[in-house]
């Protein structure tokens, strides 16, 4: 049984700095490219930041490109996302999802291609 499990989440001021991490398990995981989106409440789920399988590869939301940072460790079988200068528009709750059909060496930015997802990890910002 495939199973996605972020942890980290939390309330930071703004400015400031979280960790998020994102395990999985029952699946191969160094065969799936990752990635991190987040929704906030009546919205749809947007793209955060992606990592290809190897690690080699990775993309950014324009809103979170130079303070955000996606990493993996597939010894651990997770993916991380060290998120800096927080602000308040980054309040949401985020999401780690596993995509096996991207190429090698390849991530994609579309929710609905994604397999596998965890239950989420609130993060707030607060002014």
């Amino acid at each position: 049984q495939v199973q996605v499990a972020e942890s980290g989440g939390g309330l930071v001021q703004a400015g400031g700095s979280l960790r998020l991490s994102c395990e999985a398990s029952g699946l191969t995981f160094s065969v799936y490219a990752m990635g991190w989106f987040r929704q906030e409440p009546g919205k749809e789920r947007e793209f955060v930041a992606a990592i290809s399988r190897g690690g080699d590869t990775t993309d950014y939301a324009d809103s979170v490109k130079g303070r955000f940072t996606i990493s993996r460790d597939n010894a651990k079988k997770s993916v991380y996302l060290q998120m800096n200068s927080l602000k308040l528009e980054d309040t949401a709750v985020y999401y780690c999802a596993a995509d096996f059909f991207a190429r090698n060496g390849a991530v994609r930015t579309t929710a609905r291609e994604y397999v596998y997802w965890g239950q989420g990890t609130q993060v707030t910002v607060s002014s």
